[in-house]
């Protein structure tokens, strides 16, 4: 049986004396949970801001007005801006953030329901991607979550 990517972020997480925190917009904290699914997360696992509204990217997260509506809360530039800011808040090592479109409803020609922007920051780099699911909202959610977790880990290693 393969480990699981939390199982693995949570073992480098603690040989490293870092923490983490979640900034989670389609996901609605599933990341978060999936996190602390893990025994003894509370060693690694600091907080996760679940910001689903664009009100509370702006307030909690501190996503300027005018790049949410440059460019939309889906997109990298908001993936990358809510990373940095729950890392800013939080005070911890490792940010991961991730916002899209998880359907059925929300898509468009150029950003479709599966549109995924995800982000991983530390003090010293960021790392964003862009994956595009298929699948029913809940299978998009899942894969989010996965993905996500494998990016955090890939940028750990």
């Amino acid at each position: 049986m393969t480990e699981r990517f939390e199982v693995k972020v949570a073992s480098i997480l603690i040989s490293r004396g870092w923490r983490l925190v979640t900034a989670e917009s389609c996901t609605a904290g599933l990341i978060a949970s999936t996190i602390t699914d893990v025994p003894g997360s509370s060693a690694y696992f600091d907080r996760s801001y679940v910001t689903y509204s664009n009100e509370a990217k702006v307030e909690m997260l501190g996503v300027p007005e005018e790049v949410l509506r440059e460019h939309g809360a889906v997109s990298e530039s908001c993936a990358r801006l809510m990373a940095e800011g729950a890392l800013s808040t939080s005070g911890v090592e490792v940010a991961l953030s991730v916002t899209g479109i998880a359907g059925p409803t929300g898509g468009s020609i150029d950003k479709p329901i599966g549109t995924v922007f995800m982000a991983v920051c530390s003090s010293s780099s960021t790392s964003c991607c862009l994956h595009e699911f298929t699948g029913n909202r809940s299978e998009v959610k899942s894969k989010t979550v996965q993905a996500a977790l494998k990016m955090l880990l890939e940028f750990l290693s």
